[in-house]
């Protein structure tokens, strides 16, 4: 590896010391693990150091690096392995909780994570971070047109599981409030 520039290896460090925080919400929402988050993070801070020599406008480093927060998610996602978790005992059942935004947070979680991981993905970048779609497609390396369609899909799938939900309850006699 080549020696870098003091000056840069000082830059690189106030950019990572600055948008940590940021990128790790982005990737918690994104894989929905705290710990999975932070080792995301770390990945895509490892990868924009790298790349920090080539990034001529440092100003434009944020974009990269929640493109590789985003990009290494998608991937991980693939594997196989991502999905197996070890557990030392079953969970038990939880507790309904007495604070129904508390139930209501934890279920649109779930709802998030079933989506597929681009649809997930477009998704967060686009309601959470609030970025354009051409923002978004610029992050997820895609059209703009394949933002609009994994967000639509994202959406509609997310609708059809509330709506499932509220029929559900509404069946067992529970009230569901908005």
């Amino acid at each position: 590896m080549a020696v870098r520039d003091p000056r840069d290896v000082a830059a690189f460090t106030d950019f990572a010391d600055t948008h940590a925080g940021h990128l790790f919400r982005t990737a918690y929402l994104v894989v929905g693990d705290h710990q999975l988050a932070e080792d995301l993070v770390q990945e895509a801070l490892v990868k924009t150091y790298v790349a920090w020599p080539r990034i001529r406008d440092h100003g434009k480093a944020t974009s990269y690096a929640r493109k590789a927060v985003v990009n290494t998610a998608i991937s991980w996602r693939r594997r196989r392995s991502f999905h197996e978790r070890p557990q030392q005992a079953l969970p038990e059942t939880p507790a309904v909780d007495p604070v129904e935004g508390v139930g209501l947070r934890d279920d649109l979680w779930h709802e998030l994570a079933s989506l597929t991981p681009r649809q997930r993905a477009a998704v967060v970048l686009r309601y959470y971070e609030d970025l354009s779609e051409s923002r978004t497609a610029e992050v997820m390396g895609c059209s703009v047109g394949t933002v609009k369609s994994q967000v639509s899909a994202g959406l509609t799938r997310l609708r059809a599981r509330a709506d499932a939900d509220v029929f559900a309850a509404e069946a067992e006699g529970r009230t569901v409030t908005p």
